[in-house]
């Protein structure tokens, strides 16, 4: 008898041991985050003078609304959900429309534009945030907390 009571406490101590680094992709994890890119489809950033930035705000309503903001070569901010298959969707984003002299920063606000009006995938693994759809993927690094 004892040794079952043993094995059963040794079993629950190696179950609780298990790690999984996958954070669930919820509002609630991405809230008050600040990421800055790092590649994009499989492509590290070059020659980008100052960071480009993927920031999350407050979750609020009954709808459970995020606000979204950041910047490429434009500034952009709105707000959108999250749904439970870890989709980011971002209806009503404002962009700033001034045209850069980078035409890598001018192709990523459309990309990224794309990207959150339609739907993009979220991962949150510790410190890395990949949003994903079938034409492109953009990898993020967790900078900060923001307010």
């Amino acid at each position: 008898m004892n040794r079952k009571v043993y094995l059963l406490a040794a079993v629950a101590l190696l179950a609780g041991c298990v790690y999984n680094s996958k954070v669930s992709t919820g509002a609630e994890e991405l809230q008050h985050h600040r990421f800055v890119l790092e590649s994009v489809d499989g492509k590290a950033l070059t020659n980008v003078k100052t960071p480009l930035e993927l920031s999350f705000g407050q979750q609020t309503g009954i709808l459970h609304q995020l606000h979204v903001s950041g910047n490429m070569c434009n500034q952009f901010n709105g707000t959108g959900r999250v749904s439970d298959s870890g989709e980011l969707k971002v209806k009503e984003l404002a962009m700033t429309r001034k045209l850069c002299t980078d035409s890598q920063l001018n192709e990523l606000d459309n990309t990224l534009s794309t990207m959150l009006s339609q739907g993009a995938q979220v991962d949150l693994t510790e410190s890395q945030l990949t949003l994903a759809t079938a034409q492109h993927t953009l990898i993020y690094k967790l900078s900060d907390l923001v307010n």
